[in-house]
């Protein structure tokens, strides 16, 4: 298969299991927050543990191969904080709406948009790093570099894809709740997910044209999803006071897609 189209492929199936979780909505009329808390500590575990273990330690191993040794974090920083940085400026002029709070809350430009929409693009902006992280180490794949493993990067889109299964229901709930009906429901959480095959052809598509990125591509991924994380995957889960579940959670997300990544990888 070709990488683009493998790259394509792998982030197409985290869509569809984002559009899984927003199906939930046809057959549960909501979740307690205790367990919705617990699902995005998971999230956010999962997240971390991408952006270590199949993002930012391959980027080291292969910066090594063009810079000494003990530079080799000098390209990886420069792309981790240029992701950070990105998605700040997103935050910053993206319209959006974090779950549970009231549409004056709203981030972003200040537009009349619906709440369904501005709901639907936060979860968006966490898609956008999912998405070119998977496309990214598929790319890397293809340019058979050190540090760049099929297994793993498998291993990156099963991860993706299990967190985001809450992503899509944190979505579709709430809309259902708000009083859209099962179908708009859905459709508008499963929405959130198809960002991330058009990340992954993005990504696929600049490490195939100019290899030497791709330190810098794979930690642009990790720095992004790592500022997610910390800005609201983890504040979002510990609103309610439900701390200690949420944390489990992480732990457990954390564990697991490590898990993933060394066995596969």
């Amino acid at each position: 298969m070709h990488p683009l189209m493998q790259g394509f492929s792998a982030a197409t199936f985290t869509w569809l299991i984002t559009a899984l979780g927003a199906a939930m909505v046809f057959f549960i009329p909501s979740v307690k927050r205790a367990f919705m808390d617990t699902l995005l500590g998971f999230t956010g575990g999962v997240m971390l543990a991408a952006s270590f273990w199949s993002l930012l330690n391959p980027a080291i191993q292969m910066a090594e191969q063009d810079w000494p040794s003990h530079y080799a974090w000098v390209p990886v920083g420069i792309g981790f904080m240029c992701g950070a940085l990105f998605i700040f400026a997103l935050d910053q002029w993206l319209p959006h709406l974090h779950l549970n709070e009231p549409l004056e809350k709203s981030e972003g430009v200040q537009t009349n948009w619906s709440r369904t929409v501005l709901l639907v693009l936060a979860i968006t902006l966490h898609n956008i790093p999912e998405g070119l992280a998977v496309g990214v180490a598929f790319g890397a794949v293809a340019e058979g570099l050190p540090g760049a493993d099929l297994g793993a990067a498998i291993a990156l889109a099963i991860g993706i894809g299990i967190q985001d299964f809450p992503e899509g229901l944190a979505v579709s709930l709430p809309l259902r709740r708000f009083g859209l009906s099962k179908w708009k429901s859905f459709l508008w959480g499963q929405l959130s997910g198809a960002v991330e095959p058009l990340a992954a052809l993005l990504g696929v598509g600049l490490v195939m044209i100019a290899v030497p990125i791709l330190p810098y591509a794979l930690a642009f991924a990790a720095g992004a999803m790592i500022y997610v994380v910390v800005e609201e995957v983890i504040p979002e889960s510990q609103k309610d006071g439900h701390t200690d579940k949420a944390t489990l959670g992480l732990m457990v997300g954390f564990l697991i897609m490590m898990a993933l990544d060394v066995g596969l990888g």
